[in-house]
């Protein structure tokens, strides 16, 4: 999903707004959800990542559940994008494709101040999906659309036990959940991790991590402890 993973993790900075956006723009406005983008997997003792199905479905699960419930937090009602099918649906999954990879971007060029390129160097906020993504809008007969994505590697026993030995990572946990005005193609926020909270394997662990993602979203209340 993102481009690597660095040492600076905890230092990166971890949301960004379009400037000019502001709460009142979506204040009321139906908000639609694209199906989230979830790998979860083991990573094995070389740091390979191995997809596990039975995980992948737990933890799918768990979150729709945990957005239906998040919708309390949130001003705006968020609903999911219509099933499509054909060319269609072929286009929306480009498309989610495509955010995954402006979302990997905007952390590895935006989020570590130190990598941002000659022409991100004034750290305006300014990424956009094109505005191709107007089809979406016309699919789904709404504005907005947010995009999720996580990506979770348990490391496996032989892995846990060479960070013991040799001090190599164990795990990788990231996520990542942005607003994009599908009329532009414009992200308007973002919000992402490479070192998020919670195991997507079980409820409790999921309710973290759903906070995490919707953390600072636009016109949102912060969660309860």
């Amino acid at each position: 999903m993102f481009i690597g993973l660095s040492a600076q993790a905890q230092a990166m900075e971890k949301s960004g707004i379009r400037p000019g956006f502001e709460e009142a723009q979506i204040a009321g406005e139906k908000i639609v959800l694209f199906r989230p983008d979830i790998k979860v997997g083991e990573q094995s003792m070389g740091g390979l990542f191995e997809p596990r199905a039975e995980w992948t479905e737990t933890a799918r699960e768990l979150i729709g559940a945990e957005l239906q419930r998040a919708q309390s937090r949130l001003s705006n009602e968020l609903v999911p994008f219509p099933e499509q099918t054909g060319e269609n649906a072929a286009l929306v999954a480009e498309y989610q494709a495509l955010f995954n990879a402006v979302s990997g971007s905007i952390v590895q060029y935006q989020f570590f101040p130190g990598n941002r390129l000659p022409t991100r160097k004034n750290e305006a906020f300014e990424w956009t999906i094109g505005e191709g993504a107007k089809r979406l809008a016309d699919m789904s007969g709404a504005r907005y659309g947010l995009f999720i994505t996580t990506e979770d590697h348990y490391g496996s026993a032989g892995r846990k036990v060479m960070q013991l030995l040799v001090g190599v990572q164990s795990g990788v946990h990231m996520g990542s959940a942005g607003l994009v005005d599908l009329h532009t193609g414009n992200v308007l926020w973002l919000n992402a991790d490479l070192q998020m909270g919670g195991d997507v394997r079980d409820a409790e662990g999921v309710e973290k991590r759903v906070r995490q993602l919707l953390e600072d979203f636009p016109g949102s209340t912060p969660a309860e402890d």
